[in-house]
């Protein structure tokens, strides 16, 4: 058998993947496009001489390769410009997300073993608090926009801008291994401590390249050179889905807002002529009821939801003021992207309750993406629509496992494959729908159910604005639905409960599916990253 390992020219170069080729690709391509925050506004040619004195500013600090760089930041040029200052130094950059309790915070910052941390001023006296049990870390550096010039008792190497403006102007990059570690960042689950999940410069850019195949082009929920993009989720939460990633590349306006405050999101809105986001539900509902939506224009707003499932009543709504809304499927441990639910051309023309139901399935997989449904065996399910199993993946951006955590990495890609712990089905046309995560699905009186469908289901109820179902303990069934909702309107138990009865006549669900109580909250539990938590409703219940 012959050899056909490519013969390789002595003098030839093969490039690696490297985040500095995105930025190259950004700048080359559009140098007078803008990158905007608050009253800051960079041309991209500029935005790339910030990335530079960045650079040099941390390795005054000592910063290295091999080092450990955090941020602690709200969705600002800052944080864009780290995105790719720390990991194009051959640094890592690891995105702290500040929603976290002080102590899981301390924990992935003594777990990551940072080095440096740039801290915004709202966050000093969380650190200031910690600051006695924080591993040695080298320095700290103050990102303000409040007129914070110091901190009481933690010593800080100096403000942001300030070094920016003494580092010079060019940094000289290093041509790097496309596999150093770019990126590490912690994903809370349901027990223990939070998981440490790591990307390459190589993952970090094919995820690009593959959200860009998949996003290019004519037809809905497209991101081309005219966007105007605005992230409406956290940069510390899986490098904001790693669209900024691809916005760069591309070289479209990009404006980040800060805080996530309706009015001024609204505003922005407006001011900026935003037309792509991405968001969880909670974010999206809570634009679409705030009071300056109801005047506002918001036709030709592309909008990918993620973070979990999006109700059908939700769609329809965003739908009928004219926004281009569908849904995105991945997860942290995933960089994220594995599927969206882009329409064919075919459902484009499709009444409002056809493309509701496709917009608010989990989609199909995305360029590069292996995905199976398989059952505990890990055997392949039909693809019927109605064979349930577990989602497990494959993709060259996928994480290889969890940092420092071997046990962990071995139950994540058990059988070689990466398991999701989400429970779906596939139809014929190769459409994904999750059905239910493996912890939250309810088994009783011998059959399972669905807590996304019943959620779905209550929702249809006009009175309720938010909705969560749970399975708590019983004796004779083994577990029973309960549902928790947030009135939107007039709505009592009995009449949920005969909703969901009458959905049971019709076989939309098993009469188990019915739920035993009704209970009615302010608002509902979640998570750091805008999540149900229903590890806390469980808990709360029992």
């Amino acid at each position: 058998m012959s050899d056909l390992t490519i013969q390789r020219t002595a003098s030839a170069v093969e490039p690696g993947l490297l985040i500095h080729r995105i930025l190259e690709a950004g700048v080359r391509n559009n140098p007078h496009q803008t990158i905007t925050y608050g009253d800051r506004t960079f041309s991209y040619r500029e935005f790339e001489e910030r990335v530079n004195r960045l650079a040099g500013a941390l390795a005054a600090q000592g910063v290295k390769p091999g080092d450990t760089v955090a941020v602690m930041d709200w969705d600002t040029n800052r944080y864009l410009e780290a995105f790719f200052a720390i990991p194009m130094m051959g640094a890592v950059l690891h995105t702290v997300n500040v929603r976290l309790s002080p102590e899981q915070i301390l924990y992935t910052i003594n777990h990551a073993r940072d080095d440096v941390i740039l801290v915004n001023s709202e966050f000093l006296p969380v650190l200031e608090e910690l600051k006695d049990r924080i591993e040695p870390v080298k320095s700290y550096i103050l990102m303000d926009d409040d007129g914070v010039t110091g901190s009481d008792s933690l010593p800080l190497a100096g403000e942001y801008e300030d070094l920016l403006a003494k580092a010079p102007a060019r940094y000289d990059f290093p041509e790097l291994d496309e596999n150093t570690r770019a990126t590490t960042f912690y994903t809370t689950g349901t027990t223990g401590l939070p998981k440490g999940v790591f990307f390459s410069h190589r993952q970090l850019v094919l995820h690009t390249y593959a959200a860009r195949s998949t996003l290019s082009g004519v037809g809905h929920g497209r991101l081309n050179e005219d966007d105007v993009y605005m992230p409406i989720t956290p940069m510390f939460h899986v490098h904001a889905w790693g669209i900024p990633f691809l916005a760069t590349l591309i070289g479209v306006k990009q404006v980040y807002p800060g805080r996530y405050e309706p009015a001024s999101l609204l505003k922005l809105l407006v001011t900026e002529k935003v037309t792509f986001s991405h968001c969880v539900p909670t974010i999206i509902q809570m634009l679409l009821q705030a009071e300056a939506a109801k005047s506002i224009d918001l036709s030709g707003w592309k909008v990918v939801i993620g973070g979990s499932a999006l109700p059908q009543s939700l769609a329809r709504a965003a739908l009928e003021r004219g926004i281009d809304i569908y849904t995105g499927y991945g997860m942290s441990e995933t960089c994220p992207l594995l599927t969206l639910s882009q329409l064919t051309p075919e459902l484009e023309k499709a009444d409002l309750d056809t493309q509701a139901d496709y917009r608010t399935r989990t989609g199909r997989p995305v360029s590069m993406v292996q995905l199976r449904i398989v059952d505990a065996e890990m055997n392949d399910v039909p693809h019927d629509g109605e064979s349930q199993g577990e989602v497990v993946v494959r993709a060259p951006w996928l994480t290889q496992g969890y940092l420092n955590d071997a046990e962990k990495s071995e139950e994540l890609w058990a059988g070689g494959w990466l398991h999701t712990g989400d429970v779906a089905v596939m139809s014929e046309d190769g459409w994904l729908k999750i059905v239910d995560r493996i912890k939250d699905v309810i088994k009783t009186g011998g059959e399972w159910v669905s807590s996304i469908d019943l959620e779905g289901l209550v929702l249809q109820h006009p009175g309720v604005a938010e909705c969560a179902v749970v399975g708590v303990p019983d004796s004779k069934w083994g577990e029973r639905p309960v549902a928790l909702a947030v009135k939107g309107g007039e709505a009592d138990e009995d009449g949920i409960k005969a909703l969901i009865a009458d959905y049971a006549e019709k076989g939309v669900i098993s009469r188990y599916g019915i739920p035993d109580r009704v209970i009615f909250v302010d608002a509902l539990p979640r998570t750091s990253v805008g999540k149900l938590d229903k590890k806390k409703m469980r808990a709360e219940m029992v």
